[in-house]
């Protein structure tokens, strides 16, 4: 009954095989390469555009930290909800690549900025006030940290907003597939279409080993060189970039990574309704993808781990389920016993 994480789960047997596949002759080094080639034009296809610029890198901390890094200078500012990854879980890695950049928190229900305080945060930036540290940037979330989705409409209201006051957007995706499948929008849609600049496109929680993708859409391309040198300097630029670049193309290919989300949903939505129905559990949010947070009765949790659940106590009281591609019967069955 492992609910720890999906970055625990297995590699989907698809890339062992892309990587099986690219370890063959010599190619050449730092993503000029058939296979980066490749994973171009598999973005290109799932994103319906050709209109973008692509940086496989190794970690979704990396991937944030260089994205906003061509679109914040070290003295502006980054809109993100409170409970953000890059604010919460990155040791401070954006305010590093930035050269100083700053967050600016904000706060909504289900770890969603709420559009009214957004929409007054950018009523206030004033680029020749030099007291202050004006917003940049607006980084969102899909799905959030507390497992909840943005709805397209959501998702293009805020980043209206950011146009008009003059912002970038980025969109933190590492459960971006996860969204998808929640919302049924297609990935153009959560991305460029909806004025997007600059996507961190996640497959590692999906079943990639690791590989995490900057996608810069349209305008932000410009940006591309001075991408590529801040992830040189930033040791973030393989020489190998080939593997990097076969676990995109194995599971963009056919759609792998969309369908495997869709799986963990699916699991997320069954345990959900075992935590609720025979627990006693309450959801502190919305399951709208692969993510569960629930409170629970004492007696319950501690019966639960007792039985050797690994699942994660968060910080406002509940514990975090997180689903996965390899969750598998004997999870529900292993539960079920406990009741």
């Amino acid at each position: 009954m492992d609910f720890s994480s999906d970055t625990s789960a297995p590699v989907h047997p698809n890339v062992i095989a892309a990587l099986a596949d690219a370890n063959h002759g010599m190619a050449s080094s730092y993503g000029n390469d058939e296979a980066t080639a490749e994973l171009l034009k598999a973005v290109q296809a799932t994103f319906e555009t050709e209109d973008v610029s692509i940086l496989p890198v190794i970690s979704g901390t990396a991937a944030n930290a260089l994205a906003l890094s061509v679109l914040c200078g070290s003295a502006e500012s980054i809109a993100c909800h409170e409970e953000a990854h890059i604010a919460r879980d990155e040791r401070g890695a954006p305010e590093f690549y930035t050269g100083g950049g700053k967050l600016d928190l904000l706060q909504g229900k289900h770890g969603k900025i709420d559009v009214r305080r957004f929409k007054a945060a950018c009523s206030r930036i004033d680029r020749s006030f030099v007291h202050e540290t004006p917003l940049a940037v607006l980084s969102l979330t899909n799905l959030t940290e507390c497992g909840a989705a943005y709805s397209l409409e959501e998702l293009r209201l805020l980043t209206k907003t950011a146009k008009q006051g003059g912002l970038s957007v980025h969109l933190d995706g590492a459960r971006i597939a996860n969204a998808i499948n929640s919302t049924g929008v297609t990935p153009a849609e959560m991305s460029w279409k909806s004025d997007v600049d600059v996507l961190t496109l996640g497959l590692t929680k999906t079943g990639a080993m690791g590989c995490e993708i900057i996608c810069l859409f349209g305008e932000a391309q410009k940006k591309y060189p001075q991408l590529l040198a801040r992830a040189k300097r930033g040791g973030h630029l393989p020489p190998k970039m080939r593997f990097m670049s076969a676990q995109g193309v194995a599971m963009l290919k056919d759609g792998l990574w969309l369908e495997l989300a869709r799986q963990a949903n699916a699991s997320a939505a069954r345990l959900a309704d075992i935590l609720t129905s025979d627990f006693g559990a309450q959801l502190t949010h919305p399951v709208d993808g692969n993510e569960v947070f629930a409170t629970l009765p004492d007696e319950a949790l501690t019966r639960l781990f007792d039985a050797g659940l690994k699942a994660y106590p968060w910080g406002d009281g509940s514990v975090r389920f997180v689903c996965h591609w390899t969750n598998s019967e004997l999870d529900f069955e292993s539960l079920s016993r406990l009741i």
